[in-house]
């Protein structure tokens, strides 16, 4: 299989047929073995019975996937990338905001050398003030803080080798950070600017709280990225800069007390002294803690984050 498209699908019943139509018309004449993998993420409305439908039309190229209840876009993503069998995998919505007209542009880039190509929604059309603002100043610090510059990291639109996806699962709402984890294991990144249109039917399933969730999640990426496999350079870094400062304390207070003769114990900064000197032992414990933990996860079994209620052309060994 060369091509996967996997597409992540909530409440889009109206827009399901204008996908395929637009799948249709861009990805045959590439002349690729392709395949798209349509993950029903708990759809209260009929997109599930429109997938079955073309599922039934198209069973060479068309999977679905229908999970018992919504668990969310990159609960999603990592069902469909577990399912898929393509070389080149490319991430799409269903909503047809990203224009599947835009794969095979981001395809020639792949093949100049990259291992994965993101989407830049340049000319968003979003709400301002509620979306591109927010989404704005949210790329800006996760450029910052991991160092994979990229302004639209929340462009679903993205092409990757399939192996920079290795190594790693997707949990909770990491997906708009793969570009960083496929970073992290030496992944040549581009980015190319490609359309977006407004939204013809149904609502967003975004608002302003999910700038302060990435925002969080950043925070776990971040130890992730640098931390995971030394977990203890983290802690213990930071008890041993806690424990430093005690002993400058201390230092100071009993210099005080042998030229000033000021009481040492009556300071509030003896009790600061004991309190970093205590909270720095336990930032090392924690650490040797943490490592013993990431021991266990790397030998530990895998474990999907999702349940699948019905699987449509789609075998066990798969």
């Amino acid at each position: 299989m060369n091509l996967s498209l996997v597409v992540p699908v909530y409440n889009e019943q109206e827009n399901i047929p204008l996908l395929f139509e637009a799948i249709y018309k861009t990805i045959p004449p590439l002349n690729k073995t392709w395949e798209v993998i349509l993950v029903d993420d708990g759809s209260r409305d009929k997109s599930l019975a429109a997938l079955e439908e073309f599922a039934v039309k198209d069973p060479e190229h068309v999977r679905v996937i229908s999970f018992r209840r919504n668990f969310g876009q990159t609960a999603a993503i990592a069902a469909g990338l577990d399912y898929s069998q393509g070389d080149i995998i490319v991430l799409l919505d269903a909503d047809l905001q990203n224009d599947p007209a835009d794969i095979p542009m981001m395809l020639t880039k792949l093949d100049e050398g990259y291992d994965l190509v993101s989407g830049w929604r340049k000319n968003r059309k979003d709400n301002a003030v509620t979306r591109n603002l927010p989404s704005m100043l949210a790329n800006r610090l996760i450029s910052q803080v991991t160092g994979v510059h990229l302004h639209d990291y929340g462009c679903t639109l993205k092409a990757y080798r399939r192996d920079v996806l290795e190594g790693f699962r997707l949990y909770g709402e990491m997906h708009r950070f793969i570009p960083v984890f496929a970073d992290s294991v030496g992944a040549r990144i581009t980015e190319v600017v490609v359309n977006h249109h407004p939204r013809k039917f149904g609502k967003t399933k975004y608002g302003l709280e999910r700038t302060a969730k990435v925002i969080l999640d950043l925070f776990t990426v971040k130890f992730l990225v640098s931390f995971s496999s030394k977990p203890i350079y983290l802690f213990g870094g930071t008890g041993g800069l806690l424990m430093i400062i005690s002993s400058f304390i201390m230092l100071y207070l009993m210099i005080r007390r042998l030229f000033f003769l000021v009481s040492v114990t009556g300071s509030p900064l003896f009790q600061t002294s004991v309190m970093f000197f205590i909270l720095g032992f336990q930032s090392m414990l924690m650490g040797l803690i943490a490592e013993l933990l990431v021991r266990t996860y790397h030998e530990s079994q895998r474990k999907p984050t999702y349940t699948i209620r019905t699987k449509i052309n789609l075998n066990d060994d798969d």
